[in-house]
């Protein structure tokens, strides 16, 4: 839809952002564990208005028309990045989510509007059609750019790689094709994410759909299979550039947190485990000169358990990994949000400067051993997972599970799906908030946006 100014949720700054108005509600994708009953995954739709009587209940849902999709990440059409004085697209408006299945490759887009709290579903992307125009399948992160919609892909459509990034247009929503010109040695994929003032794209590793769609592989996880690389790409040339390897060691280099402000080069990734002592780390990514480099910022090591308490695939090490699987970064780029799924801690930490983290607060629900109790929930299983940040940096919401055939590795028992939230302390600190606890019936929550953009939803041209 043309408009004749700017989307009133776009904005030139991360800084500006952060003063627009407080989330109303959260869109969620929810899984359905047991697909062969025929009940589809789907997006339900979260009240987060503190002033309503439905507050912090599901509003809305939406069922996609297939079983067996596995909902997982998912994205806007439009952001603040479409007011980059390079390629403008002020006109566009933030409506669509397109919400692609992990495991089908099948791309739903989804309008929200008129009524955010009734979405409806206007277009499915077949997987055929994804496979034919990219040679790739199962796409896993959105990000609205300047000048079209970014998706990564895990594989080939034969579930072998390489991985990469495909684009979508973003008013006719056609897949259009390959991103990258040359992809280097880039086999494996995962998240993407840039630095638009730098004109550089950075891409993660994880493992190819035939390595991680059937859990995690001892066997590859012990030979150092995994990725633990990012890469470094030229967005204007879409051309390799650069290799940052973490070592082999430490497997599947996952999420992209680069800095809000355009002019800050560095960002921080996630590597969920070590083949030395099952810890995880944290590293920086930065700008050395003319070149790239990457240094190890955090440790967050595996506690000792008693391996009657551990699942099979830990019984051997009489440990619990932190598992860290998901970060987010407030605007301001000043909080870093670590979530340990195997431990079920939320870690806070400050990174005003970026090279010495400073954790400055935790909070503990479920885990693979201690699982932590909610006030409203009990004693929980799964473990913070995906992590969302209001964009004032104030509210962060949670959910517990990663990904259908983890899941069952890690929680055998089977994972019952909640959100949870934590109010933020403006100078650091966190605290449980504890009559905010959301549980999802024979479901589990993965990624949350929140209407009007979130902490990693949108990219911003100017400081």
């Amino acid at each position: 839809m043309v408009r004749w100014q700017p989307d009133q949720t776009f904005y030139p700054s991360a800084r500006m952002a952060m003063r627009g108005p407080r989330e109303k509600h959260g869109y969620v994708a929810t899984l359905n564990p047991t697909p062969e009953d025929g009940r589809p995954d789907a997006l339900a739709v979260l009240d987060l208005d503190p002033d309503s009587s439905t507050y912090g209940t599901v509003v809305g849902r939406l069922e996609m028309p297939n079983a067996g999709d596995e909902l997982h990440h998912f994205g806007w059409n439009a952001c603040s990045s479409h007011l980059c004085p390079h390629t403008p697209h002020p006109h566009e408006e933030r409506r669509y989510l397109l919400v692609p299945g992990l495991r089908s490759s099948r791309i739903h887009l989804v309008d929200t509007r008129p009524d955010p709290l009734n979405p409806k579903l206007v277009k499915v992307i077949e997987p055929e059609e994804v496979a034919e125009r990219t040679g790739y399948s199962r796409p896993h992160t959105f990000h609205c750019g300047p000048d079209r919609i970014y998706v990564s892909a895990l594989g080939a459509p034969d579930g072998d790689g390489p991985g990469g990034v495909f684009q979508i247009d973003h008013e006719s929503f056609e897949v259009l094709g390959r991103w990258e010109i040359d992809r280097g040695p880039q086999h494996l994929a995962y998240d993407f994410w840039w630095h638009l003032g730098h004109d550089v794209m950075i891409t993660s590793e994880w493992g190819t759909p035939n390595m991680v769609e059937a859990g995690v592989d001892p066997e590859l996880l012990l030979g150092k299979k995994y990725g633990h690389a990012v890469h470094v790409f030229d967005l204007r040339t879409r051309r390799h550039l650069q290799t940052l390897d973490l070592g082999e060691q430490h497997q599947m280099a996952l999420e992209l947190r680069p800095a809000h402000d355009p002019t800050k080069p560095y960002g921080f990734v996630n590597s969920v485990v070590s083949t030395d002592d099952l810890s995880s780390s944290v590293w920086t990514w930065y700008r050395d000169g003319d070149e790239w480099a990457v240094r190890k910022v955090l440790d967050v090591p595996a506690e000792p358990a008693d391996e009657d308490l551990l699942p099979p695939a830990l019984k051997p090490f009489k440990a619990v990994p932190p598992l860290v699987t998901d970060l987010v970064l407030s605007l301001d780029d000043r909080f870093l949000y670590a979530a340990c799924w195997g431990t079920g801690d939320l870690r806070q930490y400050d990174v005003s400067d970026p090279f010495n983290p400073v954790h400055t607060g935790t909070v503990r629900l479920g885990g693979i051993v201690s699982r932590a109790p909610h006030p409203r929930g009990g004693p929980l299983n799964g473990a913070p997972q995906m992590v969302e940040l209001s964009r004032d940096g104030r509210r962060l919401y949670f959910s517990n599970s990663l990904y259908a055939s983890w899941d069952a590795q890690f929680y055998p028992e089977g994972i019952r799906g909640w959100i949870a939230k934590v109010d933020i302390d403006e100078d650091g600190g966190m605290a449980l908030d504890e009559d905010f606890f959301v549980e999802f019936d024979g479901e589990r929550p993965h990624q949350i946006r929140l209407d009007g953009g979130d902490s990693s939803s949108d990219s911003y041209c100017y400081p």
